[in-house]
């Protein structure tokens, strides 16, 4: 077993986001016993997405367990398990539907380890798809990940590529603390380079998915990707983007964040979430306090959803989110001439 941020040398594969995830859950589920996944479907149906297919069959119910649809007695009821020595993993459908779990999740599960003073482990995983792009409408189709970074206690893990998926899932099971994993489902059948040796990705450690030196762009999730084609687009033309993944949120690596801001001199941020009280204001404020902000060269842009409902229909959805276009134009107007990027601010402003 291997902990790194690499796939070095090993025997790599190409498999999907949601096959990674499975993975790592059957890999946990036979290693420790103390593990067992519970939710509303995920078992005979192999969950909402299909991401638990198959580990009813392996697994049994005693491991795999199908819940009513009622998310806070599932979340409570998971909290208390951890609380009892099991290492419970819960999936949510939808990520918009943990707000009926807040008080379990975010006041009871997050607070018990501190206010036990440590003598207790809750060692418990929520697992929830999130975003929007499947047409789902507005109450299935949400990026919250800013309300749980929220509750002290809690570690919030958004991961952008089947890799990461699969090694922070299995660190997020082995945890003592709660975590919240949010997997945006138009990432599901994404596929990438997966090892098929067991590894692990730390807590607290973004990854620069590609170096650049004139902006750097700090994204997640499918944003990542997105931010990503940009990039690749811009190099052609000779603008060289450096794109950050922080992969968690909580913990956030506010190090390599700041360092390649203060690198570039440029950053924008990008994330699906509606932009009022969206994470990414925590981030342009944490680069505000640090070494890095005396060494930029432009104001900090904010690239995120719009502050309304995600529509249902198709083209309004596609919209209310970040847009290659949008990101392009951000990193467009950063480069250019301060009067132009004047002009630009005052336009967005308006």
């Amino acid at each position: 077993m291997r902990t790194d941020s690499g796939t070095g040398a090993r025997r790599i594969r190409e498999i999907s986001y949601a096959e990674a995830i499975r993975e790592a859950l059957r890999e946990e589920l036979l290693r420790d016993p103390r593990v067992f996944l519970m939710g509303e479907d995920v078992g005979i149906y192999g969950g909402t997405f299909g991401v638990s297919a198959g580990l009813f069959r392996e697994f049994g119910p005693d491991r795999i367990l199908d819940t009513p649809i009622s998310e806070a007695a599932i979340a409570g009821a998971a909290a208390g398990a951890a609380l009892t020595g099991t290492r419970p993993i819960v999936e949510i459908p939808f990520s918009d539907f943990l707000s009926l779990a807040l008080d379990q999740i975010g006041n009871q599960a997050a607070k018990m380890r501190y206010m036990f003073g440590g003598t207790v482990r809750v060692p418990l995983v929520v697992r929830s798809p999130a975003g929007s792009g499947t047409g789902a409408g507005a109450q299935h189709s949400q990026s919250q990940e800013a309300v749980f970074c929220h509750f002290p206690g809690l570690k919030v893990v958004v991961p952008s590529t089947p890799y990461d998926a699969k090694g922070l899932l299995k660190t997020a099971v082995r945890d003592d603390n709660p975590v919240v994993f949010l997997e945006q489902k138009l990432l599901y059948k994404d596929t990438g380079p997966v090892p098929e040796e067991e590894y692990l990705i730390p807590f607290g450690k973004a990854e620069v998915k590609r170096a650049g030196s004139d902006l750097t762009i700090a994204a997640w999730g499918r944003m990542v990707g997105m931010c990503l084609d940009v990039a690749e687009r811009l190099d052609a033309e000779g603008i060289s983007v450096e794109v950050v993944d922080p992969r968690t949120l909580v913990p956030l690596d506010a190090r390599t964040i700041t360092a390649s801001a203060a690198k570039t001199g440029r950053l924008v941020i990008v994330h699906e979430a509606v932009k009022t009280g969206g994470f990414g204001g925590e981030i342009a404020a944490l680069v505000a306090d640090s070494e890095a902000f005396p060494l930029l060269k432009a104001p900090i842009r904010r690239v995120a959803g719009f502050d309304i409902p995600v529509p249902y229909s198709p083209n309004l959805e596609r919209n209310a989110v970040p847009t290659p276009e949008r990101i392009e134009q951000a990193v467009r107007d950063l480069l250019s001439p301060r009067e132009k990027l004047a002009g630009s601010i005052a336009g967005q402003s308006r």
